[in-house]
């Protein structure tokens, strides 16, 4: 995972794929890499396992070496048209905002290049040794995954096409490029990873993704004992069954724990970051 430049973590939502996220980044830290952790949506999730403050679209240092920040596709829009596109004097959004809007209603992928492509140009520009991304659920990660396929088709020549190559090419080369699934032992879970993988494959927009099941119970091999006790283990017993007829409809590259107790956001990064080594 390491040697790539880019990691994209995606699943159903309340797999975990926020922890699994600020994970990776505090992993990649410890083996001294330079970290740009993105929330592409505004729910808060990666800044508390960072155990910092809301984050904002300019990178924050939060740990050494380790920056994290928040999209926000307005921001995203005025970089894009002031560095990319050479237009100078954007510095209020007003007029921009509204002829953008029109432009999104009408043309399919519009706001979601904004949102890819500002990940995939701090990829490019090689500030960092990996761009790590909290992405949208896995019901909406496919149209980012897309967008630069569907402006190519609507855009024959010019800077606009160019840039939609080289986003697309970088989406779909697994070295530099990789989509991490994030799903539980669950029916639905399951289900809708399933189907991701089912897309990906036919598509081929992004590389085989790497399958993370989280929350997984280790098998109790005792003796049932009597009272509430046993009522207690006879029920991670019944549990532990059913997660693992879910797990071989899903086997994944790695199961991750389930943590019992009480921890905090952050602590829940931290352990996962240690389990994330193998993968490392």
């Amino acid at each position: 995972m390491l040697d790539k430049r880019l990691v994209i973590v995606s699943g159903k939502g309340g797999v975990g794929k926020s922890a699994v996220t600020a994970g990776i980044g505090l992993m990649a830290q410890r083996h001294g890499l330079r970290i740009l952790a993105v929330e592409m949506e505004s729910g808060g999730g990666l800044s508390a396992h960072f155990g910092v403050g809301d984050l904002g679209f300019e990178p924050r240092e939060v740990r050494p070496g380790l920056h994290a920040m928040q999209m926000v596709r307005s921001e995203a829009l005025l970089e894009y048209l002031q560095l990319q596109l050479k237009l100078p004097g954007m510095g209020r959004f007003g007029a921009v905002a509204r002829a953008f809007d029109a432009l999104a209603t009408a043309a399919p992928a519009v706001r979601e290049i904004v949102t890819i492509g500002k990940i995939l140009w701090e990829v490019r520009e090689d500030r960092w040794d990996l761009v790590v991304v909290d992405a949208p659920p896995t019901g909406q990660i496919a149209s980012y995954l897309r967008a630069p396929r569907s402006i190519a088709e609507l855009v024959a020549t010019g800077r606009i096409r160019s840039q939609s190559d080289w986003m697309e090419a970088t989406l779909a080369d697994p070295d530099l490029t990789e989509l991490i699934l994030v799903t539980l032992p669950e029916e639905l879970p399951t289900t809708e990873t399933v189907e991701t993988i089912e897309w990906v494959s036919e598509t081929k927009v992004v590389g085989s993704p790497t399958i993370l099941v989280n929350r997984v119970l280790d098998e109790v091999k005792v003796k049932t004992p009597e009272g509430l006790a046993g009522e207690m283990v006879t029920l991670h017993k019944s549990l532990w069954l059913e997660q693992q007829e879910w797990l071989t409809r899903l086997p994944p590259d790695l199961a991750l724990p389930h943590l019992f107790g009480l921890f905090t956001p952050g602590e829940v990064a931290a352990h996962l970051s240690d389990d994330l080594e193998v993968l490392a």
